[in-house]
């Protein structure tokens, strides 16, 4: 279909009847065959009690009783639905599919509440938009027929494929296929395909990358409109070309997207901060061509030695910073205390030059140059006149670091691998997006520096939408659940590690990451915390920001030319910069900053023109943050699969090796060492335990020999070797070294199901292996 159910909700208004004509304008359906697949639509809707015909036309009705959630099947059939309001998990069982496959968008019916130890049950109801129009496959030749087993073992289904496709048969040992899927299964009818081509499997790291892109449906992006950024206007814009100001820029890779420029100005025993950012808004017009466009993108994507750039050629130029240039710019004035608490904020339109670019090379070399040294690095040559200032950034960023990990947030020592593949994708982005937590980074990193200012500058916009009763974009990060954190307090205490808890026997994550950060199992013990932490997400509702320390409201603005979320809020900013009304009427002689924390309670009168704010509306109740939410998942999935694919690679050439590696998880069905030099994660299964037979402790986390009372716990050191890398899928398959003299030999003959049911381990299978 040209449309997906999600597509026909979001065009559908809540408040009031749109016609079926302009529904069919809005979908973009012109063909009588699309018409007819719009009617089937709204009337299986209507029965969901999701869509009412009215004689004024069709509106969208809530149903309580439908839960929007995405998919996550396991490749052992486990099912749940990850509720978009972040409820309890539901489970489905295969035959309440209905259908649905890994990634799909959801409306879910709960049929039996969840209990104390068991999650809710449920079935699919509706299928709101597909993830997997493509896949890569295997072929496989059964019944007289050909079909198309996916790579990915979550997609628990087989296409059926042409006669004409049994050709690729013959590079089945040395490549796999890309299928498309041209029909989803309906009824007793199988899913549809054909091949598109065939890639690869060791083809080298061109041929990997394209396998992934391929996997993600990011082989080929459509090209930008061919539009010419809008002039900026310059009456009312800010001179600021006489401040100092620097680029803080650590990204290398080609079309590498520019960050924001600050500068600093002691003042009154504080700090005026300016961030400024590149003014994307003021070149796209809202609603435009190239802003659907963008808004389609959604991420910059960095796929390790290179991006693909979220913004157009034409536009990133128009845009960007440069060293030496003068250019427009949104920029923030943020006044912070000598502490480096926020106290007051104004926005504006600007004009910036930036003087230099400070990149890692130079602030190693800040950092490590005597005070009374009179030679200059080269690394800082070109920064010479401005050395003052970049030493008052470190100095800020340390005081901003320490008022927002006292604030709650967390940041955790688990940078990625320092692979060459990887490049760009192991240093991390300066806003807080991502799994909840911040990569622990020196204090003078150029992101680590940035990063600390955007929050703040992001926290002021959140503040002022929320305070003028704007709509926004906001992102929000709640706390992870109490039940979920006393899980990995009882790990670290099974340890015997020292925990500080509350009378309640309770903690916060930010006090366990501070007390795991001392011991000397903090490695696998920050990556358990990592687990139950909540991923930063956005949302038409201000609320807490527990990774920026911001109870209020954060709103992000400060990297246009990363996220889409970032280019909508700052038109909304100039929106109210532009257009907002500063006085009740012109009679009025006494008028109020719109651009500064000052107007805050002090209006009574709209804001904006009738109509003026109704675009932004629109958007957010038409899932804007939904559909953002749901591209940076899949942009986060693409990142995680780049990181996999370098390790397996750097792990294939030790296959027989005999390595030291860290245990970084326990399951009742085997544990997982992190192996050097890659950092590489690989599963040892109980079954390989041949010396004895191994019980699961769950009070303990840790797995016990029954006789010779060998115990494999979170952080032990092991001696493993490696038996097989798949890296397509990967996996990882270790095995233990027992230490020298030590009997590896089975302890007798029997297997798991001989035991009496009372002595069997407490289960062999994970529930959830790669989903």
């Amino acid at each position: 279909m040209k449309f997906t159910v999600a597509d026909l909700l979001d065009q559908l208004p809540a408040s009031e009847p749109l016609s079926l004509a302009r529904l069919e304008k809005a979908l973009g359906l012109s063909q009588k065959a699309e018409k007819e697949q719009l009617r089937i639509g709204l009337e299986a809707l209507a029965r969901l009690g999701l869509v009412e015909q009215l004689d004024e036309g069709l509106q969208r009705r809530s149903n309580d009783e439908l839960v929007p959630a995405r998919l996550r099947c396991s490749s052992k059939g486990f099912c749940f639905a990850l509720r978009d309001d972040g409820g309890e998990d539901i489970y489905i069982r295969d035959h309440q599919l209905n259908h649905a496959w890994n990634g799909d968008r959801v409306l879910v019916r709960i049929t039996r509440d969840g209990g104390r130890r068991r999650s809710p049950e449920g079935g699919v109801q509706c299928i709101l938009e597909r993830q997997t129009t493509s896949l890569l496959a295997q072929l496989d030749q059964q019944d007289g027929g050909l079909f198309a087993n996916p790579l990915d073992d979550r997609l628990l289904t087989s296409i059926a494929l042409p006669p004409d496709d049994q050709q690729h048969l013959a590079q089945a040992d040395t490549a796999v296929v890309e299928v498309v899927v041209d029909r989803f299964p309906v009824a007793q009818h199988r899913a549809q395909g054909h091949v598109a081509r065939s890639l690869p499997i060791n083809g080298g790291d061109g041929a990997d990358l394209d396998l992934l892109l391929t996997k993600h449906h990011l082989q080929s992006r459509p090209a930008a409109p061919r539009a010419t950024p809008r002039a900026t206007k310059d009456e009312g814009r800010e001179d600021l070309t006489a401040l100092p100001t620097v680029l803080l820029q650590a990204w290398e890779g080609k079309e590498a997207p520019t960050t924001a420029a600050v500068s600093l100005e002691t003042v009154d025993g504080g700090w005026r901060l300016w961030v400024h950012a590149p003014s994307v808004a003021e070149r796209v017009a809202p609603g435009s061509s190239t802003d659907q466009w963008l808004r389609d993108q959604a991420d910059a994507i960095c796929l390790g030695d290179h991006w693909l750039p979220l913004l157009s050629p034409t536009l990133s130029k128009a845009c960007g910073f440069k060293s030496g240039d003068t250019q427009e710019a949104l920029s923030v004035a943020l006044e912070l205390d000598s502490r480096g608490d926020l106290q007051h904020f104004r926005f504006m339109r600007s004009r910036i030059k930036v003087d230099g670019s400070a990149t890692p090379a130079a602030l190693d070399a800040l950092v490590e140059r005597k005070p009374k040294s009179r030679t200059l690095p080269a690394a800082l040559k070109p920064l010479k006149d401005h050395l003052p200032l970049l030493e008052q950034l470190v100095e800020l960023s340390g005081r901003l670091r320490e008022l927002r990990l006292a604030a709650g947030s967390i940041d955790l020592d688990l940078p990625l691998p320092p692979l060459e593949r990887l490049a760009d994708l192991t240093i991390p982005a300066p806003e807080a997006a991502g799994g909840g937590w911040l990569v622990e980074l020196p204090v003078h990193h150029p992101q680590a520096i940035l990063r600390d200012c955007v929050l703040v500058a992001e926290r002021a916009l959140g503040r002022h939408l929320a305070a003028l009763a704007l709509p926004g974009l906001f992102a929000v990060n709640d706390a992870p659940s109490a039940a979920d954190l006393h899980e990995v307090a009882k790990a670290a205490l099974a340890l015997e590690i020292p925990l500080e808890l509350s009378e309640e026997g309770e903690t916060s994550a930010a006090d366990l990451a501070r007390q795991f950060a001392q011991t000397d199992r903090r490695r696998p013990l920050q990556q358990q915390l990592r687990g139950t932490l909540r991923p930063v997400l956005l949302s038409r509702e201000a609320g807490a920001h527990a990774l920026a320390g911001e109870t209020l409201a954060l709103a992000p603005w400060c990297c246009p030319t990363l996220h889409y979320a970032d280019i909508w809020n700052q038109q909304l900013l100039l929106t109210l910069l532009l257009e907002g009304k500063d006085r009740p009427s012109v009679r009025h002689k006494t008028s109020v900053d719109l651009a500064s924390d000052s107007c805050h309670g002090a209006i009574d009168w709209p804001l904006l023109a009738p109509g003026v704010l109704v675009p932004y509306s629109e958007d957010l109740e038409h899932g804007l943050p939904e559909r953002l939410n749901q591209r940076e998942r899949l942009v986060q999935e693409l990142s995680n699969d780049l990181v996999a694919m370098a390790q397996a690679r750097k792990a294939q050439p030790l296959v027989g090796q005999t390595l030291p590696g860290v245990i970084s998880g326990v399951q009742s069905y085997g544990f997982f060492v992190e192996v050097p030099p890659s950092q590489v994660e690989g599963l040892v299964h109980v079954s390989s335990l041949k010396d004895d037979w191994y019980e699961y402790r769950s009070r303990q986390n840790r797995l016990v020999g029954r006789k010779n009372r060998r115990a494999y716990m979170l952080g032990d050191t092991v001696d493993v070797v490696i038996e097989k890398v798949d890296a397509l899928r990967h996996q990882i398959d270790l095995a233990v070294v027992l230490p020298e003299g030590e009997d590896d030999q089975p302890v007798n003959d029997q297997t798991v199901s001989d035991l009496p049911e009372g002595d069997r381990p407490e289960g062999d299978e994970p529930p959830f292996d790669d989903a």
